[in-house]
C-alpha cells in the first residue's frame, strides 16, 4: 500500500514538473517572440521548412542563400536594401531561434504526454484538455507561418490582425498550461470559502487578455513610437490627428493613433476594475483568504502600468518594451491564480 502511494506520488510530482517546464517555455517563447517583432526580424525567414529547418546556415553559401530570398521581400526592398549580410545576420537568429522554441515546445509537450497517457501517469480527467492544449500548440505553428506569410507579399510587416491572432494563442495556451498546473498541483481539502461575486477576477482576467491583442496591435501598428507623452497625447485627451468617429470605424484597429488611444484608455478601465476588487476584498473578512494574491495582482498591475507609460514616452526602446511584455506574463499569471484560488468554492 505504502509502496503504490509512493508510486502515485512521484507520478503526479513528474506529470506537475512536466507542466511546470513547458508553461516556462511558452513564457520564454512569448519574450523571444516580442523580441522578434522588436527588432524586425519576423520576416528574416521566408520559406517554412518544417523539418530542415531544424538547422541554421552552416556556411557561407547558405548564409548568401538565406540572404537573397530575403532580399525579395518588400522590406528589404523598401526599408533595408542597405542592410549587409552581417546586419542580416542578426535579424535571422532572432526568428530562427523563435522557430526552434516553437518545435521544442511541440516535441516537449506532446511526446511526454503520449507516455504519461501510456503509463497511465495522467488522471483521466485531464487527458481531454491536455490533449486539446496539444492541437492548439500545432495550430499555433500554422497561425505563425500564417502570419509571416502576410508580410511577404506587398506589405514591409506583418498584419497586424494576424500577429493579434498569434500573440493571443499564445496566452491562452499559456493560460491553459498554468491552469492545468495549478489543478494537478491543488492540495487544498477544504474549499468553502466565500466566492467574489459576478466573477471578478475572471473578468479582470479576461479584460487582461483583450488588452494584450489590443497591444499587439500597438505593435503591428508600430503606434508605441508615436505620441510620446503621457497623460495626454501631444497635450490632448484625444489625438489630434483622428476624429472621435474613428472610435466606430470598421477600420479603427487600422489607425496607429487610436490603437494607442484604445491601449492606454483600457489600461485605465482595468486599473478601476482592480480597484473595485482590491477594495471587496479588503473591506470584507470573508475573503481574508484572497488577500495575499490580491496584493501580487495590484502590485503586478502597477508595475505593468508603470512600464507602459515608461514604454510610450521612450518611443518603445526595445529594453523598456520587453519588460512590459514581461510584465504581462506576469500579471495574466498572478491574475490566474487568484482566479483559481477564488473559483475552488465547495
Amino acid at each position: 500500500m505504502y509502496i503504490n502511494l509512493m508510486i502515485e506520488i512521484n507520478k503526479k510530482k513528474y506529470v506537475c514538473f512536466w507542466l511546470l517546464l513547458i508553461t516556462f517555455l511558452v513564457a520564454i517563447m512569448i519574450i523571444v517572440g516580442g523580441l522578434t517583432r522588436l527588432t524586425d526580424s519576423g520576416l528574416s525567414i521566408t520559406e517554412w521548412q518544417l523539418f530542415s529547418g531544424i538547422l541554421p546556415p552552416l556556411d557561407t553559401n547558405d548564409w548568401n542563400y538565406y540572404f537573397s530570398l530575403y532580399k525579395t521581400t518588400s522590406e528589404y526592398k523598401l526599408i533595408n536594401s542597405s542592410m549587409t549580410l552581417e546586419e542580416f545576420k542578426v535579424i535571422y537568429w532572432w526568428e530562427f531561434i523563435h522557430r526552434i522554441l516553437g518545435r521544442i515546445i511541440g516535441l516537449a509537450f506532446i511526446l511526454p504526454l503520449i507516455y504519461f497517457s501510456w503509463k497511465k501517469s495522467i488522471h483521466k480527467s485531464f487527458l481531454f484538455p491536455l490533449y486539446s492544449i496539444s492541437v492548439l500548440i500545432l495550430i499555433q505553428g500554422l497561425i505563425g507561418w500564417y502570419m509571416v506569410k502576410s508580410g511577404l507579399v506587398d506589405r514591409t510587416d506583418v498584419s497586424q490582425y494576424r500577429l493579434s491572432l498569434h500573440l493571443t494563442v499564445a496566452f491562452i495556451i499559456f493560460i491553459l498550461l498554468l491552469w492545468n498546473f495549478l489543478k494537478y498541483n491543488d492540495k487544498r481539502i477544504n474549499f468553502s470559502y466565500k466566492k467574489l461575486p459576478f466573477s471578478l477576477p475572471l473578468i479582470f482576467l479576461l479584460f487582461i487578455v483583450f488588452q494584450i491583442s489590443i497591444g499587439a496591435f500597438v505593435s503591428g501598428l508600430d503606434a508605441g513610437r508615436i505620441y510620446q507623452t503621457w497623460p495626454l497625447m501631444n497635450e490632448s485627451y484625444f489625438p489630434d490627428d483622428s476624429n472621435f468617429t474613428d472610435l466606430f470605424s470598421l477600420k479603427v484597429l487600422e489607425l496607429p493613433s487610436v490603437v494607442q488611444f484604445l491601449h492606454r484608455n483600457l489600461a485605465y478601465f482595468i486599473f478601476f476594475l482592480f480597484l473595485l476588487i482590491l477594495i471587496i476584498v479588503f473591506k470584507n473578512k470573508d475573503f481574508a483568504y484572497l488577500k495575499r494574491d490580491t496584493l501580487l495582482v495590484f502590485a503586478s498591475l502597477v508595475i505593468q502600468i508603470f512600464l507602459g507609460i515608461i514604454t510610450v514616452i521612450s518611443g518603445a526602446q526595445i529594453i523598456i518594451a520587453s519588460m512590459h511584455q514581461i510584465g504581462s506574463i506576469i500579471l495574466v499569471s498572478t491574475s490566474l491564480i487568484l482566479v483559481f484560488k477564488n473559483s475552488k468554492i465547495s
